[in-house]
């Protein structure tokens, strides 16, 4: 029986664990530094167990390693290295949902040596992303056409009837991934010119995105696409995009979030501090001024603007202790927002995952090609975030134990016999693109 270890019992590690559940011949160890996560995970199935594991513990981690097959990382990414370090020690594959970072790229020699396979992002976004893309894009080069421009769009969202908050958003994921992805620099290739975007202006100019059956969103860009010309194999692109999807009124709130410094890391004590008196520091307010009017007067907005109802709404003005008094503004936000941005009970959230590919092909005619993913989450099951980010996961897990993934060192699902039987695997389980084509 192969022995797998999941690190991590978090919002989207369920699927996965009841994936290699329902398959023969594997054994589950789910391993989290809360022993009730773990244990809930495992249920009392037969073929698993639950451990208390602090992943800081080295030498706790190495044993935990050490007595599995393969290791599934799913904590926060800036752990993958470490783990991956100690299974190339030993011996093990591991896989992750999370991209290759570059303390991650530099165990490649290593997991080549000792014939480890690292399989990094093969979760959604980055994931199932890259999956669909390189499946379009191998299909065009081999009908002998070109990928002349790409575009994709990704949203893990509220479901339409779970849209009921003013900032159109619930968390399906980490808080704070979410709220950190919005202080990154965006870098994209528009007409054969690199076009850079400061953190600081991340937000500032908000794309309208019409979805088919869904209406408009509003999509920013996310992190560096321009090297997405060199990893998917098209070098002929003018233009590659990469960008996030959001209900509209996210990009303006985000942006006064930034600018105020309510995403700040820097620690502090602000004991005895209320969130009231958090946002009279960060408006620089004089005493005996109100802090919503110091707090719009440093921002520029309208005291009844809706980014101004939106802060109300969430309790940035409200006489409420800091959940965190020696910590920063990001990790009072964080925990505000995980209270007031959460879903309910039987709520479904929804991804959306887009691609558009403009194709010139071999006899000359122009063709768009636009793939779209929209999944929704079970009412009182597993959400479609934790859907899409496990179950690719825990399918190339199998496939790597199988010997079926077989390429040694850092990987991404960016080849053929890698992508092609996850994506082949996620249909059946529901998770599919509808593709149309349109000739220009």
């Amino acid at each position: 029986m192969k022995k797998v270890l999941v690190l991590g019992a978090g919002l989207v590690a369920r699927p996965l664990v009841n994936y290699f559940f329902g398959q023969p011949g594997f054994f589950v160890t789910v391993a989290d530094v809360e022993a009730g996560r773990a244990a809930k995970l495992v249920a009392g199935h037969p073929n698993g167990a639950a451990e208390v594991l602090d992943i800081a513990d080295r030498t706790a981690l190495a044993a935990a390693i050490g007595r599995a097959d393969l290791v599934v990382s799913m904590v926060p990414y800036t752990f993958h290295p470490v783990v991956a370090e100690l299974a190339v020690e030993q011996g093990k594959s591991m896989v992750t949902a999370s991209y290759v970072s570059p303390a991650m790229r530099a165990l490649d020699a290593r997991a080549k040596e000792r014939g480890v396979v690292l399989l990094n992002e093969v979760g959604l976004d980055p994931g199932i992303d890259h999956m669909e893309a390189m499946r379009v894009i191998h299909e065009v080069h081999d009908a002998g056409g070109k990928v002349v421009g790409f575009t994709s769009w990704c949203g893990g969202l509220p479901a339409p009837e779970a849209n009921t908050n003013p900032f159109g958003y619930k968390f399906s994921w980490s808080p704070r991934g979410v709220l950190l992805a919005s202080k990154n620099t965006a870098k994209f290739l528009k007409d054969g010119r690199v076009v850079t975007i400061p953190a600081a202006d991340l937000f500032a100019r908000p794309e309208i995105i019409g979805i088919p059956g869904l209406g408009e969103f509003e999509g920013y860009p996310n992190r560096d696409s321009v090297a997405y010309r060199e990893a998917y194999g098209i070098p002929e692109a003018l233009s590659v995009f990469r960008g996030t999807l959001r209900f509209p009124g996210w990009c303006d709130t985000l942006r006064k979030m930034v600018e105020i410094g309510l995403l700040d890391e820097t620690a502090k004590d602000r004991s005895g501090v209320t969130f009231d008196g958090l946002m009279r520091e960060l408006a620089q307010a004089a005493p005996g001024t109100d802090t919503k009017a110091a707090v719009a007067s440093r921002l520029g907005l309208e005291a009844g603007s809706a980014i101004m109802s939106r802060f109300e709404w969430l309790g940035l003005f409200e006489a409420k202790p800091l959940p965190a008094a020696k910590a920063s503004a990001l990790d009072n936000l964080t925990a505000l927002m995980i209270d007031r941005l959460a879903y309910a009970a039987g709520e479904r959230d929804m991804v959306v995952l887009q691609h558009e590919f403009l194709v010139r092909a071999e006899s000359g005619r122009t063709e768009r090609i636009v793939s779209t993913l929209v999944d929704y989450g079970v009412p009182g099951g597993d959400s479609s975030m934790s859907r899409t980010v496990g179950l690719p996961a825990a399918i190339g897990a199998r496939l790597v134990l199988e010997g079926k993934i077989a390429f040694p060192g850092v990987q991404a699902p960016l080849r053929p016999e890698i992508y092609g039987p996850i994506l082949d695997e996620l249909e059946k389980l529901g998770v599919r693109f509808v593709e149309k084509r349109q000739i220009l």
